[in-house]
């Protein structure tokens, strides 16, 4: 009997690792690939200019508005180009731990890591890029960026500071039109709520929800709390806090470069830049509850009066409903009266 043991070949071992990584593939589940999204056919790459307008102002969100420690204001922007199969944020999904950071914090680097990731596993990623933060509620800032047929889908994330979580941003803006890139794409944007922090208004301490909630858009009745920051029943939709504007340019060879600290002349706009008509939303007078009342004030025998107070939560702004009276008295006459 011939017990000498068989020493495989080279192409053997390589004939049985290739059956081995199909069998696997099989049974693995690969990630699904769109099949409603029109296929991009441009021949060729896009570059684009961004520009981010911030409308955050008193005037058109007056409801405690931020104007120290910090005052209001914006982050960084960060950006990606990617495939329909990608997504950096969805309303109605949870947030990534890099989105949580991202609007919690302005910290960018757990998100770069799944981008990145993101970028290695599925090749969704064709480029990265950002914008620097903008140092009031008004301004802008602008980057340039570059699309490719295969990865025509562009979305972003700004921060709003100060903020418990929301931040403004697009999801999956497609550039591309079947064989040709969009000259010009002109978007309103307006709140989000990343649903990873509980508090309700501009400055509100961390708050972490737990369990996490779902990204939702932020409206004048919702989350229908009258302490929150945008809440104005009054309004039907609240005023966009924030615009972008993209526009299609001559493809040069210059390298594009992350912008890496902000400066006065790519955030303050000069001239007429900003031809936005001023919005002013009314914001009506806020009271507290009306104190107990207070003692019966007379002599014995005799009717008196008492009182009660409230004093002012809210101050009206742009022709809100004014304040109601502060105090209110009543007849009494004197209990344990001698």
């Amino acid at each position: 009997m011939d017990t000498t043991s068989h020493i495989p070949s080279t192409s053997e071992v390589l004939y049985h690792l290739i059956v081995m990584i199909l069998t696997l593939g099989q049974g693995a589940n690969p990630m699904p690939v769109p099949t409603d999204v029109p296929m991009c056919t441009a021949s060729e790459t896009a570059q684009y200019s961004l520009t981010f307008t911030g409308k955050w102002t008193q005037a058109a969100f007056p409801k405690q508005y931020p104007v120290y420690r910090p005052p209001a204001q914006w982050s960084r922007l960060f950006g990606v180009t990617h495939s329909s199969d990608y997504h950096m944020w969805q309303r109605n999904e949870f947030a990534s731990n890099g989105v949580r950071e991202l609007t919690e914090k302005g910290e960018a680097w757990a998100i770069m890591k799944e981008v990145e990731v993101a970028g290695e596993r599925i090749q969704s990623i064709y480029g990265i890029f950002s914008a620097p933060a903008v140092v009031g509620g008004t301004g802008q800032t602008n980057t340039e960026f570059e699309a490719f047929a295969r990865h025509s889908f562009l979305s972003f994330i700004v921060r709003i500071v100060p903020s418990p979580d929301w931040f403004v941003g697009v999801d999956s803006i497609n550039l591309c039109d079947g064989d040709h890139w969009k000259e010009n794409v002109s978007l309103e944007l307006f709140p989000y709520d990343a649903g990873t922090d509980s508090g309700f208004t501009f400055s509100s301490p961390n708050f972490e929800t737990i369990p996490q909630d779902k990204i939702t858009q932020i409206t004048s009745s919702f989350p229908s709390h009258p302490a929150n920051s945008f809440y104005y029943p009054r309004l039907k939709n609240l005023p966009p806090i924030a615009k972008v504007t993209l526009t299609k340019i001559k493809k040069t060879n210059q390298i594009i470069s992350l912008p890496v600290e902000p400066t006065q002349s790519n955030q303050l706009p000069t001239g007429n830049e900003i031809e936005d008509t001023i919005i002013n939303t009314p914001l009506d007078c806020e009271v507290s509850v009306w104190s107990p009342w207070g003692l019966c004030k007379a002599k014995c025998g005799d009717s008196g009066v008492r009182h009660r107070t409230r004093y002012i939560l809210m101050q009206p702004a742009n022709n809100g409903a004014p304040c109601p009276l502060l105090e209110e008295e009543r007849k009494c006459f004197p209990d344990n009266c001698l």
